[in-house]
């Protein structure tokens, strides 16, 4: 007889403001409880007052890591620090002292509640370690989205102290995965893909399945002809995201000063915001490019509707969820042919650019924007192929059916004492 699920959903950052991965546990929560089953959040305070509001009804059910003096450090820290270097040393430190107080947050509710599920859907990273371990409930970890680099020809943005430092702390990786044996001992680590599991610590003694880390809202982002308020600002193209260097809005900017009349709108801030419209001002794009802040995701849908296409010039995107929600909305991406839009694009319903060098890509990302402006029929046909492959692959309510049959497989395998089947592919 299957037992009813109690899940705690463990993560250091859980809000829809932050963006990027910040947004999944916010998923899982909210719709876990939407469907009434009993569900917990434990993340850092951070976010505490995000969070009161979204969730006025479920405030008790959320648990906070407070501040710290340590955390502010770690934070000032990670700023003077290259960002990969940062995620490997200071901000692991951080991760690691949230991860360690959310245990014995995790640890009580389980005593008090009767908490027989824990996932941990973040950090996606599958090379950071995880101390969710001798919970007395079986773990799940993921989906998780990773492994990858840059480019080759777009290796040499960061110095040869960074490069060597990130392969350092990547080979330590399964000596300190080893030693903390969260994911080593998991009941169950999902992958969005095969180079994240190729990178995953050695040594798992659980299953390993594929399963994509995004979702889409399909209430959020519906198609235009769908909505009854039509924006009334339009723009050619639209650019979400955080305003990093591996980003490339540059590529963007670049590409769009060579078609005369087009628009874009840039929704997302970030410390590039400055130099990129420094950029745009020295191109003369300034009254062509809106940069526009945070938005939303009702904002960002409203304003993706009107627009003729999402541009994605990220040379080092390991997921990418601004693409299935542009995709959702019926318009055409255009993305590079690395990482995570890889996996969701092809020549259907998107047009993907090739990263052979920055010349090239900004020449490709021009060709592509003036092939769709110049063509109704083309922009209407990759819309329409791209809105049926995220609601067929992509649905936020059809991916959490999936995760409640594995949240009640392991509770079920742990409450018999049996092991979880390997039927979905223990690697």
């Amino acid at each position: 007889m299957s037992q009813t699920i109690c899940v705690c959903i463990v993560a250091e950052n859980a809000s829809y403001r932050f963006g990027g991965e910040a947004v999944l546990p916010l998923h899982y929560f909210a719709r876990l409880r939407a469907r009434g089953i009993d569900a917990w959040l434990v993340t850092h305070a951070r976010t505490r007052v995000e969070l009161d509001q979204v969730f006025p009804d479920d405030r008790e059910r959320i648990v906070y890591i407070e501040d710290s003096w340590f955390y502010r450090l770690v934070y000032r820290s990670s700023r003077l620090l290259p960002r990969r270097i940062a995620l490997a040393t200071v901000n692991l430190a951080g991760l690691l002292l949230s991860q360690w107080q959310q245990r014995r947050q995790v640890l009580k509710l389980i005593r008090k509640y009767g908490v027989n599920v824990v996932h941990q859907p973040t950090p996606v990273s599958p090379r950071l370690p995880s101390l969710m371990r001798r919970l007395g409930a079986p773990v799940l970890i993921g989906p998780m989205n990773g492994g990858m680099d840059y480019p080759p020809t777009f290796r040499n943005v960061e110095s040869h102290w960074t490069r060597w430092g990130v392969a350092l702390a990547r080979s330590a990786s399964n000596l300190v995965n080893q030693l903390l044996r969260g994911k080593p001992e998991a009941r169950l680590l999902m992958v969005a893909n095969e180079r994240t599991r190729s990178a995953l610590p050695r040594g798992l003694s659980g299953e390993v399945i594929r399963l994509s880390e995004n979702g889409v809202d399909l209430n959020i982002w519906q198609p235009r002809e769908n909505t009854a308020h039509p924006q009334s600002e339009s723009w050619e193209f639209v650019f979400v995201g955080r305003l990093i260097d591996l980003k490339g809005l540059d590529i963007a900017i670049e590409a769009l000063s060579g078609i005369p009349d087009a628009r874009m709108c840039v929704i997302g801030d970030g410390p590039m915001r400055d130099t990129w419209q420094q950029l745009a001002l020295s191109l003369g794009l300034s009254d062509r490019i809106n940069f526009h802040g945070w938005a939303s995701q009702a904002e960002c849908a409203v304003v993706l509707r009107s627009a003729v296409a999402m541009v994605l010039p990220s040379y080092c995107e390991c997921g990418g969820a601004v693409v299935l929600e542009a995709m959702a909305v019926g318009i055409p991406v255009i993305a590079v042919n690395w990482g995570g839009p890889a996996d969701y694009l092809d020549s259907s319903c998107g047009i993907l650019i090739e990263p052979e060098n920055r010349a090239a890509m900004v020449r490709g990302f021009r060709e592509a924007m003036g092939r769709l402006l110049a063509s109704i029929e083309l922009q209407t046909r990759l819309g329409a192929t791209a809105r049926a492959r995220v609601v067929e692959q992509y649905d936020w309510e059809r991916k959490l059916d999936a995760m409640i049959a594995l949240y009640r497989r392991v509770s079920d395998a742990s409450f018999s004492g049996r092991s979880a089947s390997p039927t979905l592919g223990r690697k």
